[in-house]
Parts: structure tokens; C-alpha cells; sequence
């Protein structure tokens, strides 16, 4: 059976001393966040996601929902575990308390997010997919949209979903063919069929909130004619109360190769009444409202795997006894040596664990950053904020997602033919973790993203939002102690601003250059970031490291971060400077 224990120590590190909570506080609405609140909100959502979620997430794929004429139903345990999720108010978590959330701030609430993918990642896209939903409708929807939706989505009475996708169309949203005809009282009536829609039926919540991409019958070709529209499951009434079913229908679920625990459905719209959200012909800025709020998501979902897959490779290193260490035997009680004396066996922990606390690092910035632009009354701080954070947004989604792959792939790898099997729970999270890299953007397309939107817009000056805060850091740290973590890290900086110079220059010549190296150059992105979150998380441990097992242990992943993670950036430079040529003179016709 696996194991789970949510990393408390880390997530206060990256909180509290990375971040410095403190300054949450000071921000408005805020007020009650202390440190102490925060750290209480984080030991009780490690109890509920160990206790009560974590358990349900074999069951929940060995299981997988059923489908019978319609009706959804989710595995065993999973209704009583929301029911308790709702209680317990973690619904509410995020939310405006205008319509009844907490109102509290990103920072500790993606560390709460992680929790809930390590232990059930399934179970988490519901309310996370609500969540979104509720953000569309709260920014873009009318006042009337707000009162009648968000407090039952922000309760989790009801849910909500995203219905973008079409069985022709997936990231060429521009070729969707739901249509939506106005009626004469102000509704409209939505035509078409829409499939993978997460949550899209089940047995959870009384209603769901769909909100759905279509066009209206006038409508431009293109992305520019897409308006957005939210379609209940149920009617409501006037008095908040639920009426007749509306025209939408479960067709189908999949079956798919992971998280099983989660429908994922097609949708056929008959007709179906749904309301505009926001203007005619502008649902993709709203819709993205959400996708965008989704992609930070299962960035954290990569992570979250990655982090249940060490832990759980971690614990049978240190237990199963296999051969004898190249040194001389280190268990002369027993016929064997556990095998974490291997060097390849620490070379895979060790990989785990700096991408994963990096990585935590890195969503901990992200994550400061969106409550300062959400939140803040300094106009420049909030376009600092907004620059850094449309940077950082493809970086996250596609980064953490390859790297939690490749994580629990390494954690599978630990265990032998025993974690190839389905007994210790390792094969599971293999296949759970492999989806995050295909939906909300498969992560070729956020790399394409980056490098063709992020890297040109305003003249490169969301770049600098990034850069800047690491040239000002290597700069104040020019100090002897500090050099194994700086030396390092200014010379993966340089190969980010030459492979950066290559594309922009390349590509103003041939576009096949920024698509050629988009992909290696998101990574590269990556493992820059992850060296300044290193860099820093040294500095900051040094001085503590004494007597410490905690600060001890994180100096010495930075050191391996550093020397053994970190000059792949120098491969990566010279995969992006070979240009695209090798790739796109490829005949066709000889794949």
C-alpha cells in the first residue's frame, strides 16, 4: 500500500521564510492571515487530504465512475468524502466572502491545492474545475450571473465545468461548431456536441454550471466569433430554488488510461438555455479567465504526483534489501544492503527531490505574485505582477507537468518489476501524472506560447520581470559561500539570454525557428528558474544548517541541483542553435 504524508516542514520553508508570510498580511483583505492562521489552515488540510482523501485514491481507479443511460456515478466514497470537503469548507477556500469564501490568499491556498493532488488527484478536479468556473463568472458575468451561481458553486452545492473541446477541435478553438441562437427573452439556445469535459456529470453536487463555447449566428470565422455562455444542468428558478432539467445530456464517459476517479464526458446541447457571459463575440477573454487559473492548476497536479511518487520511492529505498553497496557491505546483519547505498538509486532521489522542492519554490513566486496583482492598490506592482505571472503561467503548466512524468516514471523505476505491478499504488500515479501534459494546453503549445506571445510582447518586457529579480541576486551574492550556488546559476542565466537573443533574431526570418525551439527553450526556462529558486533556498539555509537536518538536507540538494540538474542548460542552448533545418527538411512522406 502507499503511503502519503503532506510535507508541512517544506511548505512552511517556502511560506514563511522563502516568502516571508508576514507581507501577505499587509496586503488588502488579508488582514487575518497571519502565520499562525495560515500554518493551522495547512495542518488541517494535511489531515483531511491524509485521512479521508488520500485513502479513496485506489479505490477511486481501481474503480473508475459508471455511466448508465445519462447518470454518472462517482466511485465508492468519494460522495461522503465531498460532502465532508464541503463542510469542512475547503470549497469556500478561495473564494470572494461577498458570496460566502473565505477570501484567502493564493499563497497558502496552492500549497492546500498541492495536498489535494498528492493524495487524490482525481477527486481534486471537481472542485478544482468549479473553482474555475466560479472565477470566469465572477469577473466577466453580470450581477445577476453572481448572485444566482457563486454562492452555491462557492459552497459546493453546485459545480461548474469548462466545455471547450469538440471531437474536430481541441486547441484550434476557432473551428468550433456550437451554435447559439438568441431567444426573445434574452437567452440563448445552445446547439452541439462537446467531449473530455471534466466533471462534466456526476453524482456530487445537485446542479452543474457549465459554461460553454459557441457561436452566435452572425458570428466571425475564427477565434473571433467565440462568445461564452453558462448553461445549468437544472433550471433555476427565480427564488434560487431548481427547475426543470435543461437540455444538456451526458452521452458517454471515456476510459481512459488514468485518473479514473474523474468522468470525463461528452456532452450533447439540445437546444439547451444558457445565458451570455460578458460581450458577443469576446468568450475567449473570459474563457481564459478560467483556462489560465486551470493551467497553474495542473502545473500544481504535476507536482502534487511527483511529490506522493517520492515519498513512496524514498520509503522502499531505505527498506528493500538488493545486492551489496560498490563500497563495502553497510547491513552486515542481513543478506543484503537496502538499496538507497546504489548511487543510480540516489541519483533518481535526488532528481526527485530537487525538482520537486524547486519546483514548490518556484509555485510559491507564482503564487506571491498573483496575490499582489489581485490584490494590491499600487497600480505598478500589479502590472509587475501581471507581467510576471502571463510569463510564468506556460512555464508552470508545462515544466512542473513534464517533470512530474518523469518523476513518478523514476519512482516506478525504483521499486523494479514491483512498482511495474499494481500492489504498491506506483503504477497509478504513472498513469495519473501523464494527462496533465496534454489538457489545458498540451505543453507543445505552451511552449509555443512562450516563446511566440510571452518572449515578443511589449518589447520583452515581461522577460525582465523575470530577469531582473535574478541579475539582482547573483549581483548582492558575490560572496566565497555563496559561490557553488552563483557560478553555476549565472551561467545557466547566460545560456537563457543567448538562446533567447538565437529565437528572437532566427525567427524574424523563418517562424519554424521559434517552433523548432520552443520546447527545449520552455525547459531551459525552467531549469533557470528552478537555479535561482536553489540559489535562494541556500542563501537562505547556510546560516542555519548547523544542528539542522532540515537546512543540512537542503543545502545539499541545492548542491546537486547545481551540479548535476543545472548544465543541461548548456545541452539545450545547442539543441536550440541548431535551427530547425534538420527538422523541417524532413520529407514528409518518410515518417
Amino acid at each position: 500500500m502507499p503511503i502519503y504524508k503532506a510535507p508541512l516542514e517544506d511548505m512552511r520553508f517556502v511560506l514563511h521564510e522563502l516568502y516571508d508570510s508576514k507581507t501577505i498580511a499587509e496586503l488588502p483583505g488579508c488582514e487575518d492571515f497571519t502565520p499562525e492562521l495560515m500554518d493551522s489552515v495547512l495542518e488541517e488540510a494535511a489531515k483531511f487530504t491524509q485521512e479521508v482523501l488520500f485513502p479513496l485514491n485506489q479505490v477511486g481507479d481501481l474503480e473508475g465512475c459508471t455511466y448508465e443511460n445519462g447518470v454518472v456515478r462517482t466511485p465508492t466514497g468519494f460522495k461522503e468524502a465531498y460532502k465532508g470537503f464541503c463542510e469542512g469548507g475547503w470549497t469556500a477556500m478561495g473564494s470572494s466572502p461577498e458570496f460566502g469564501g473565505q477570501g484567502m490568499p493564493v499563497a497558502p491556498a496552492m500549497l492546500v491545492e498541492e495536498m489535494l493532488c498528492s493524495s487524490n488527484v482525481a477527486f481534486g478536479l471537481y472542485p478544482g474545475l468549479t473553482h474555475g468556473a466560479y472565477l470566469s463568472i465572477y469577473h466577466h458575468g453580470s450581477e445577476e450571473q453572481k448572485q444566482t451561481y457563486l454562492p452555491n458553486m462557492v459552497s459546493g452545492k453546485w459545480s461548474g465545468t469548462m466545455c471547450l473541446t469538440e471531437a474536430h477541435c481541441g486547441t484550434d478553438l476557432g473551428m468550433l461548431r456550437t451554435k447559439a441562437v438568441p431567444n426573445a427573452d434574452g437567452s440563448y439556445s445552445i446547439t452541439g456536441a462537446k467531449i473530455f469535459i471534466s466533471a462534466g456529470e456526476h453524482d456530487l453536487t445537485e446542479n452543474i454550471i457549465h459554461l460553454v463555447l459557441a457561436r452566435l449566428p452572425d458570428a466571425p470565422s475564427g477565434v473571433k466569433g467565440i462568445s461564452l455562455f453558462v448553461v445549468p444542468k437544472f433550471m433555476v428558478k427565480d427564488d434560487g430554488s431548481l427547475g426543470q432539467r435543461n437540455g444538456v445530456q451526458c452521452t458517454s464517459i471515456e476510459h481512459k488510461m488514468g485518473i479514473k476517479g474523474s468522468a470525463t464526458c461528452s456532452l450533447a446541447f439540445e437546444d439547451a438555455k444558457g445565458w451570455m457571459i460578458g460581450e458577443p463575440n469576446k468568450g475567449m477573454r473570459a474563457m481564459f479567465t478560467m483556462m489560465n487559473t486551470e493551467r497553474l492548476s495542473v502545473g500544481i497536479q504535476g507536482l502534487g504526483v511527483a511529490e506522493v511518487a517520492y515519498q513512496n520511492a524514498a520509503n522502499y529505498a531505505r527498506e528493500r534489501i538488493q545486492g551489496r553497496s560498490l563500497t563495502g557491505v553497510k547491513n552486515p546483519g542481513k543478506p543484503a544492503d537496502p538499496i538507497i547505498v546504489h548511487p543510480d538509486v540516489r541519483r533518481m532521489l535526488l532528481t526527485m527531490r530537487a525538482y520537486i522542492e524547486g519546483c514548490r519554490a518556484l509555485s510559491g513566486w507564482v503564487a506571491r505574485e498573483i496575490d499582489i496583482l489581485q490584490r494590491s492598490t499600487s497600480e505598478d506592482a500589479k502590472l509587475i505582477s501581471d507581467d510576471f505571472t502571463a510569463l510564468l503561467t506556460p512555464v508552470v503548466k508545462a515544466f512542473f507537468t513534464d517533470l512530474g512524468f518523469e518523476i513518478t516514471s523514476s519512482a516506478l523505476q525504483c521499486y523494479g518489476g514491483h512498482g511495474y505491478v499494481r500492489d504498491h499504488g506506483m503504477e497509478q500515479y504513472v498513469r495519473d501524472a501523464r494527462i496533465s501534459m496534454i489538457y489545458e494546453g498540451a505543453n507543445g503549445v505552451q511552449a509555443l506560447d512562450l516563446v511566440g506571445r510571452k518572449l515578443p510582447q511589449d518589447g520583452g518586457r515581461l522577460l525582465t520581470r523575470f530577469l531582473d529579480p535574478v541579475l539582482e541576486f547573483i549581483d548582492a551574492n558575490g560572496d566565497a559561500e555563496m559561490a557553488p550556488f552563483i557560478e553555476p546559476l549565472q551561467t545557466a542565466l547566460e545560456h537563457l539570454q543567448i538562446a533567447t537573443g538565437y529565437i528572437m533574431e532566427a525567427g524574424m526570418s523563418n517562424h519554424d525557428e521559434i517552433g523548432a525551439a520552443s520546447v527545449d527553450y520552455l525547459r531551459l526556462f525552467g531549469l533557470v528558474a528552478l537555479g535561482f529558486m536553489w540559489a535562494r533556498m541556500a542563501k537562505i539555509a547556510l546560516p542555519k544548517a548547523a544542528g539542522s537536518e532540515f537546512y543540512t538536507a537542503k543545502i545539499g540538494t541545492a548542491k546537486f541541483y547545481m551540479q548535476r540538474l543545472l548544465p543541461q542548460t548548456g545541452a539545450l542552448l545547442s539543441a536550440i542553435q541548431s535551427g530547425s533545418e534538420t527538422m523541417m527538411e524532413f520529407a514528409a512522406e518518410a515518417f
